[in-house]
């Protein structure tokens, strides 16, 4: 898989996931012991796993659209994956923080979340800052044997 279909495929997942947040079949209501949301609006837990939220589900939903768009432009996937990998990191972290865990009540970071953020953000990693050579040149025409 190229950079380009990574950010497409990503996309697309994103962009997925957070049209089902706002969907109530998949959503589960939250377990007793759930964290407090200040925005509690669609809070739920997505598949019975992963914690939601409007805001949550908007943001899955924004970040789906930059996948789909960035990987329409020449610079464009690269650059999404580096942004991912550093944003993902960055909420992957977040979500092993108390306080900073619902991100101020704002958006649930915490449970499953974690490992997935934490995947996320090293599949994103690889696809943005591997070597790019191969692909650059291949790109331009030439052959790589």
């Amino acid at each position: 898989m190229n950079v380009r279909n990574f950010a497409l495929v990503l996309g697309v997942i994103y962009l997925i996931v957070g049209v089902l947040g706002f969907i109530p079949g998949p959503l589960r209501d939250p377990p007793a012991n759930a964290a407090d949301l200040t925005v509690a609006t669609s809070y739920g837990y997505l598949f019975g796993l992963f914690p939601v939220n409007v805001l949550h589900n908007l943001f899955h939903i924004v970040i789906g659209i930059w996948g789909v768009s960035a990987a329409r432009f020449p610079n464009g996937p690269r650059k999404f994956a580096k942004s991912i990998a550093i944003i993902y990191g960055v909420l992957t972290v977040f979500g092993l923080l108390p306080g900073l865990n619902t991100l101020f009540g704002l958006l649930p970071l915490n449970g499953h979340d974690v490992w997935l953020h934490a995947v996320t953000a090293i599949v994103a990693a690889y696809f943005g800052f591997r070597s790019t050579a191969r692909e650059e040149f291949s790109e331009h025409g030439a052959v790589m044997k």
